[in-house]
């Protein structure tokens, strides 16, 4: 039999902010420490963020072209050889902002046995992580509607202490952030809500013509709908329950609603510059950040 849960105290807890706060202030400790960790697993996946222009910073030598002024040369290196000239290049050093949403609504503190944590918790360990990458890279990074673009090191504490401040947790959505187009968005929710209201928040969010990433975090059983037998769906953000009956019978009616679900929130993303990734806790945060990073770095 699949077991599912909530990594919120009690039932109430879903719905009250000050709730959800204390017990996010208990877990950030390790959810700190997981986001450090995968941190610095992955501190070399956003080198390829790097390019040429303007700054101080090294970056690399590259062939002097024919037509290109001969002050770039860089005479020092090119004297080792005889039959080449040679351009030193700086590093591009104008950072991007990049704004992340991290989802902790009620749906997102959903579990079941199949799952290593919350959707919540990995949500925070996964955006906390990019976000000290983002700062390792040089980049400005900020919370949706919490903080203000930063690029201190200490960006990991900064935001953790933003999250257990921030008591409208149960009823937030994706905030309205006017971005400038070289700024960035990332969102990171389960994204289980009719796109009827889902699609126009995100819309208004692309509206600028920034970058945006969305990553759908979800647990195993949400993909996969292993019940069996007599079953009823209780609402998680609702008093709302469902009897479905067989759940053999129905598991290919959910899984499809929950693919043609995704395909939306895909096509969205085309139209719109975008790109999405699906993420589910059986797996590690290491699974879902380098792919994010990977996409964010070919931007």
């Amino acid at each position: 039999m699949t077991r599912v849960t909530l990594s919120t105290p009690t039932k109430q807890a879903t719905r009250t902010g000050a709730s959800f706060a204390a017990a996010l202030a208990q877990r950030l400790p390790l959810i700190a420490f997981e986001a450090r960790r995968v941190s610095a697993l992955l501190a070399a996946g956003l080198h390829g963020r790097g390019r040429a222009g303007p700054g101080e910073t090294f970056w690399q030598y590259r062939p002097f072209s024919a037509g290109e002024p001969a002050n770039r040369i860089d005479w020092r290196r090119s004297a080792r050889h005889d039959d080449h000239y040679f351009v030193r290049e700086r590093e591009w050093e104008a950072a991007h902002t990049v704004y992340l949403w991290i989802d902790r609504s009620a749906s997102m503190h959903f579990s079941s046995d199949q799952a290593q944590v919350s959707k919540a918790d990995r949500a925070l360990v996964i955006g906390l992580a990019l976000a000290d990458l983002l700062v390792r890279s040089g980049e400005c990074v900020a919370l949706m509607g919490l903080t203000k673009p930063s690029a201190s090191r200490q960006v990991i504490d900064r935001f953790a202490e933003a999250l257990i401040a921030d008591t409208g947790v149960a009823s937030q959505s994706i905030p309205f952030i006017p971005m400038h187009s070289r700024a960035e968005a990332v969102v990171i929710s389960d994204f289980l809500e009719p796109t009827a209201d889902l699609l126009p928040r995100l819309a208004l969010l692309a509206s600028s013509g920034a970058k945006g990433h969305l990553v759908s975090v979800l647990d195993p059983v949400e993909t996969e709908f292993p019940f069996t037998g007599e079953t009823e769906l209780v609402g998680v953000e609702s008093i709302r329950r469902l009897d479905i009956g067989d759940a053999d019978a129905f598991r290919s009616t959910y899984l499809d609603l929950i693919e043609r679900h995704h395909q939306a929130l895909q096509i969205f993303c085309a139209e719109k510059g975008w790109d999405f990734g699906l993420h589910t806790t059986e797996r590690s945060a290491s699974s879902a950040l380098l792919p994010l990073i990977s996409r964010m770095a070919a931007r």
